[in-house]
């Protein structure tokens, strides 16, 4: 059954103290809606925020991980490592690691492998560069990420997996995509869904949007019948901001 999920990727923002007071200031908002809420600081403050909202309606989360249980990978980190701290979540082929660490579809397949291997969740990322859109060739380049890094595994998989497309030419690039381009790409994922593993994993499937949401834009866009939710990046750096996207449902 999907679920509403409302995530906010930190990236490498925020030592220990911004990160305590952006955590005393998302306990002090008023959910309204039934969203979840996750958040994923840096590795360097995960233990520190997990113990703080360890009473609250929030998930600590991890920005990435290491596809090898251990060994010579300096500065890695291992599924069991972010396990042994209570963490369960880890949010996988983000945009800037495909682009800024030379991550492959065939690479993150390892990663999704050890994390199911721990039984972890895992926010999994995709989306097409501005050139793959000018030329379209969107959905080509969506399906193949798909298919690559998730298809070799069974049906039961899916039940640990949260979808998170990103449109990497409307980050940054001054380019916007519309609530409705976010539909029309969140459907097509379905279909690709449903054409290996049928429909009720692809409906039940929670697929996240990475767009540049903001409090002005998501209301409209968790409004699209197949947006679940959406990966929020500046915006979750904002207590208030973040939580009028969690209430945008």
């Amino acid at each position: 059954m999907r679920k509403n999920i409302v995530a906010g990727n930190w990236k490498m923002n925020n030592g220990l103290i911004q990160t305590e007071t952006l955590i005393s200031e998302l306990k002090q908002q008023t959910k309204t809606s039934n969203a979840e809420v996750m958040i994923a600081p840096t590795f360097t403050n995960l233990w520190h925020a997990f113990q703080s909202t360890r009473q609250d309606d929030i998930e600590v989360v991890a920005q990435n991980m290491h596809f090898a249980e251990n060994g010579a990978y300096t500065g890695e980190v291992s599924a069991s490592m972010l396990k042994s701290i209570g963490i369960q979540t880890v949010i996988l082929g983000h945009s800037e690691r495909r682009a800024y660490f030379n991550e492959t579809d065939e690479s993150l397949a390892q990663k999704v492998d050890a994390a199911l291997e721990h039984d972890m969740r895992i926010v999994f990322c995709f989306g097409e560069e501005l050139s793959d859109r000018k030329s379209g060739n969107e959905e080509a380049v969506v399906e193949s990420q798909i298919k690559k890094a998730l298809f070799h595994l069974d049906a039961s998989a899916y039940k640990n997996i949260v979808l998170a497309y990103e449109p990497v030419w409307a980050i940054g690039t001054g380019e916007t995509a519309s609530p409705e381009q976010a539909q029309d790409m969140h459907a097509f994922i379905r279909k690709t869904l449903e054409s290996k593993y049928g429909h009720t994993i692809a409906d039940d499937m929670t697929i996240l949007y990475g767009g540049s949401v903001k409090p002005g834009n998501a209301k409209e866009i968790f409004s699209k019948p197949d947006v679940d939710g959406g990966l929020i990046g500046g915006a979750a750096l904002k207590a208030e901001d973040f939580y009028a996207i969690v209430n945008a449902f």
